[in-house]
Order: C-alpha cells, then sequence, then structure tokens
C-alpha cells in the first residue's frame, strides 16, 4: 500500500538508471520547468484553480509508475512491449514522462491544455530521447507514446494504450486535502471545494488476488468526497482503456463506505 505523495517517485526510479536519468534531465531542464512554473501561473494565478505544476507532476509520476508495477507483477503486458516498441524498462520511462509532463499544456490556456502539451512536449522530447537512447529511431517511437500518454490524459480522449490508461488514472488520484483535479475556485464554496477538501489521504494497492488488480483507496472525511471520485476519478478511469483492471474504495474517516467501478 503507497500513499499518494511527492516522495513516491523517487522510490519508484530507484534502481532504474534509465528513469533516473530521464527525470535528472526533465529537472535540470530550463525549458520543462518554465513550462510547469507557467502551467501555475495560468492555472492557479490566473484562474484561481488548484496545483497543476511540478509537485502534481511528480506525484501522478510517481503513482503511474506504482500501478505499472502492479499490472507488471500481474503478469500484464504494456503496450509498447506487446506492440514491439520497446521493453517493459521502456514502458516505464514512457509512463513516468507521459505523466511528469501531462499538464504542461497548461502553461498556454486550460482550454485544450492537451493538445497544447503535445504541441510543447513535441519540442523537447526528441532531443532528450535521442540522449538517452543510441538508436535514433527507437528515440522517436517512444516519442510519440509519451505524446499519446499526455494527449490521452484528458478524460474525453480514450486512451489506445496501457501506459497512456495508467497516467491518465495516475492524474485522478492527486486529490488528497483539497489537491483535488476537478477544478474549483479557491474560496468558492460549492460542492466542487467541498468535495475537494472532503478528500484526507488516497493510496494506490494491490486488489485481491485474483480479482481487480489495482485498488485505489480514498479515505474521506464526510460523503461529499464521492463528487470528487466520481466526477473526476471515476470519469478518467471510464476512458482510459483499464477500467476493468481498477477499482476504488471509499472510506468515511477509515471506515468502509463505498466500492466503486466503473
Amino acid at each position: 500500500m503507497v500513499l499518494v505523495s511527492p516522495s513516491i517517485l523517487r522510490d519508484r526510479i530507484s534502481g532504474h538508471p534509465i528513469l533516473e536519468q530521464a527525470l535528472r534531465m526533465l529537472e535540470r531542464s530550463r525549458e520543462v520547468q518554465a513550462y510547469l512554473s507557467m502551467a501555475n501561473v495560468m492555472a492557479v494565478q490566473r484562474l484561481l484553480y488548484n496545483d497543476h505544476g511540478p509537485v502534481h507532476s511528480k506525484i501522478v509520476a510517481g503513482a503511474a509508475l506504482e500501478m505499472l508495477e502492479i499490472l507488471l507483477d500481474e503478469g500484464f503486458v504494456p503496450s509498447v512491449v506487446k506492440d514491439g516498441v520497446g521493453d517493459e524498462e521502456d514502458a516505464r520511462l514512457v509512463v513516468m514522462m507521459g505523466a511528469y509532463l501531462h499538464d504542461i499544456g497548461n502553461a498556454v490556456h486550460r482550454s485544450y491544455h492537451y493538445v497544447s502539451g503535445v504541441a510543447l512536449a513535441a519540442r523537447f522530447l526528441p532531443r532528450i530521447l535521442r540522449r538517452i537512447y543510441q538508436d535514433p529511431l527507437k528515440a522517436y517511437r517512444l516519442t510519440v507514446e509519451i505524446l499519446h500518454c499526455i494527449l490521452s490524459h484528458d478524460e474525453n480522449v480514450r486512451a489506445l494504450s496501457i501506459e497512456a490508461g495508467i497516467t491518465k488514472v495516475a492524474d485522478g488520484v492527486d486529490m488528497a486535502e483539497g489537491r483535488a483535479r476537478m477544478p474549483y475556485r479557491q474560496g468558492k464554496y460549492d460542492i466542487h471545494a467541498l468535495s475537494a477538501l472532503a478528500i484526507r489521504r488516497v493510496e494506490v494497492t494491490r486488489g485481491e488476488p485474483g480479482k481487480t488488480p489495482i485498488r485505489i483507496i480514498v479515505d474521506m472525511d464526510n460523503e461529499a468526497g464521492i463528487f470528487q471520485v466520481e466526477e473526476v476519478l471515476g470519469k478518467k478511469i471510464k476512458t482510459s482503456s483499464i477500467a476493468h483492471l481498477v477499482e476504488v474504495e471509499a472510506l468515511r474517516r477509515g471506515e468502509p463506505f463505498r466500492v466503486l467501478r466503473f
């Protein structure tokens, strides 16, 4: 059982040199960090939305890698491997980079940010991946896999790979202590704000053996949190193409409340 927090990412990439190198390059890139910083200028400062910047990127990337590891341990084959694009380590790279970069399009505008994100990431991803892989063809093929993750994280776009589906679901789990993905204006006490503030903690864990592999546990202060689960996480799960692999267990102050499958 893993608590959804920024620290997951460092734990998950430990022992994976390619992932460590890729994350180091992303964090040292002035271009990438400028886009993430501007994503929060646009979302938080101008729209008064919740965090869509560097902290969110780390949380989503870590949660996505945790989900991928669960599926790998259960014998599921990533789309990158199944379709002959790369191996399991390449699939981890696609998930991590797609999740880390999924929201950079907010730097341009919240509207169609998943499209803007593809346009921005396409500028630097080939350059970064060419420094990781000697084979330029592989670098370009993995580039488009990552771009697919960025485009497909929107709930209205169906994910066509396991990696993109994981990225989309991971985006929805960053909702503890007011970090919910449903945008709400700060100081406006509507159902969006109340439901967001009702989420105490979120954990990613393994489901029961022989049943749904991924279980997401959402502990709430009160029932208002269900709105956040259904309207954000649920909608993402529905178009993730891995809905059959995920279930959500909602708790109310640590006590069982409801199990949801989408």
